[in-house]
């Protein structure tokens, strides 16, 4: 069981779609995911910032520590406008990427192939592949889905 797509952008687990998306985002200069709006939880054993917090409250620095969390997580609305935001947060299991963002979403992704490990990221068919050749194959299925003016279904 896991995500799927039309257009033949996406096939795989839940967990290797998040794990490709976290890839994206830091291949975008974006903040980490998880401390982003959808994906943040105080507290949560992903949270990469627990360990600073807790040296902050340290060194006596208790009311620094609280701003810092007072403002996560960071809202999507404060970042530059990037096609990329719109995948970054989209439902994992349903909804649709509209045929005319799926242009420029593919072209953003393009832009961001250089950036991508070749480390073997997905396991496909018991092969694993790389989040570039994942990219590579969102990207075809975005262009396919453009062409044909049919938005990119998640199920």
């Amino acid at each position: 069981m896991g995500l799927d797509t039309s257009h033949n952008c996406w096939h795989g687990g839940y967990g290797s779609f998040m794990q490709w998306r976290i890839e994206l985002a830091k291949a975008a200069c974006l903040p980490p995911l998880m401390l982003m709006e959808g994906f943040f939880k105080e507290g949560d054993i992903y949270d990469p910032f627990k360990d600073y917090k807790e040296r902050l409250s340290g060194f006596g620095c208790e009311v620094l520590a609280h701003q810092y969390y007072e403002n996560l997580p960071i809202r999507w609305g404060i970042l530059r406008p990037d096609p990329i935001c719109k995948l970054l947060y989209h439902s994992d299991c349903s909804g649709v990427i509209p045929w005319r963002q799926c242009k420029r979403l593919a072209n953003r992704l393009e832009e961001l192939l250089p950036e991508l490990s070749d480390k073997k990221g997905m396991m496909r068919h018991y092969v694993l592949i790389s989040w570039r050749m994942v990219t590579e194959q969102f990207i075809d299925g975005l262009r396919k889905a453009y062409i044909a003016k049919e938005s990119v279904r998640f199920r």
